[in-house]
């Protein structure tokens, strides 16, 4: 049953108390320098320490169940929960420091792990005590993700693994992986895959940073070499990894859609008309004085607003229902369009304060603009790319032919 007005209210004011009282006014608005980080750094006592305590409250993972640590809250609740953060400039550094074990791995073992790997895995992502990294991609397998090489070979008590993944997330990282293998190299190419799940504690796996242009490295080359899985650490069944790794690729899909209800705030940050106003100035009518960017910011937040919208729709149209929908392609590809958008507009409305990369002459948020626009350019790659979600929108949403490669 829906919670009341009232219940939701009573809720609000417990979640309100208990940030007040838990969250260090100091890392208030700063959830851009903390969110960038992969690990926090040791300096930021502040900030391990908040996430400590949201991990142990369970509001790291709120919707989760809370015989796992998660928080068992309502989506509305946890709805209620990103409007209190948001309103203290607070935000949620698990959703980075876990890795991909929020976002993507913790709800897919929810989903398929066994009791055994639920208990032995979730209860450490909600606290925060573990970051996990991808295996997809390959060198030669990229939007072709099926022709994947990597292999696994049944050893009787052990899964010995061999081959090379790229662009793995905070694999230099990261103390888990979850890794798409072929365990059946006679099989239909789709049909002799599976999801491993390895510790990355051990020689045989070495990871490689690749450089990028907005100045981390988050990106990674990593070689299996005789690396070892256990045997209870398959999720789902054997060769029926395709199926899996389709349904975390929903929940990444649906973490970059702008949405951040379950997961927590990402602190206020200025509205463009706030940048704008500061940068550009007003006219004798205390309108934006472009009135060329006041047309292009006003469409700007026209489509944010659309796409805000459209997302509470679909959050609450799929409430309860598990199945793998094309709807997260349809709000990723919008949710990377407004977000580009948006940098791009920042950058024009700084000027030449837009172009600092280093240095006293450039505010904080002259820095991290640049730097968000630059990475930024990765949301329409990232996660499957702009083209392929194109691809999945049009055979699973339009009902037109096939036109990429079987197999």
């Amino acid at each position: 049953m829906s919670e009341s007005k009232q219940d939701l209210e009573a809720f609000r004011a417990e979640a309100r108390s208990w940030l007040e009282e838990n969250f260090p006014e100091s890392l208030a608005g700063r959830a851009g320098a903390i969110m960038r980080q992969e690990v926090i750094d040791d300096s930021e006592s502040d900030a391990r320490a908040w996430a400590r305590k949201l991990g142990e409250k369970g509001w790291g993972t709120p919707t989760w169940p809370a015989e796992y640590g998660g928080g068992g809250l309502s989506q509305r609740q946890a709805q209620v929960l990103d409007q209190e953060l948001d309103r203290i400039g607070a935000f949620n550094p698990l959703i980075r420091t876990a890795g991909m074990g929020i976002t993507m791995v913790g709800p897919t073992i929810l989903e398929y792990g066994t009791e055994d790997q639920k208990q032995r895995h979730i209860p450490r992502i909600c606290r925060g005590d573990v970051f996990w990294a991808l295996g997809y991609s390959e060198p030669n397998a990229g939007s072709d993700l099926a022709s994947l090489q990597a292999r696994a070979e049944d050893k009787g008590d052990h899964w010995l693994v061999n081959g090379q993944k790229t662009w793995t997330s905070g694999a230099d990282v990261a103390q888990w992986i979850g890794v798409l293998v072929r365990t059946d190299p006679d099989a239909p190419k789709r049909d002799g895959i599976s999801f491993l799940m390895i510790d990355m504690d051990q020689p045989g796996i070495e990871t490689r940073p690749i450089q990028l242009i907005g100045g981390a490295s988050p990106f990674c080359e990593t070689f299996f070499n005789d690396a070892r899985a256990e045997k209870n650490e398959m999720l789902g069944d054997l060769n029926a990894g395709w199926t899996v790794g389709k349904r975390l690729l929903q929940h990444e899909r649906q973490s970059q859609t702008g949405s951040t209800s379950g997961l927590g705030g990402g602190g206020r940050r200025k509205s463009l008309k706030e940048v704008a106003k500061e940068y550009v100035g007003v006219d004798e009518a205390g309108r934006l004085a472009d009135p060329d960017l006041r047309a292009r910011l006003a469409d700007h937040m026209m489509n944010a607003r659309a796409h805000s919208l459209t997302l509470s729709r679909v959050v609450a149209e799929a409430r309860g229902n598990a199945k793998v929908s094309a709807a997260a392609s349809i709000l990723k590809n919008a949710a990377s369009k407004v977000a580009q958008n948006r940098a791009e507009l920042v950058l024009e409305i700084t000027g030449h304060q837009g172009l600092g990369w280093e240095g006293d002459g450039f505010s904080d948020y002259e820095l991290e603009a640049v730097r968000g626009w630059l990475t930024g350019k990765a949301m329409s790659i990232y996660g499957g790319s702009f083209e392929i979600q194109n691809n999945i929108i049009a055979k699973n949403i339009l009902g037109l032919p096939e036109n990429t490669q079987r197999g």
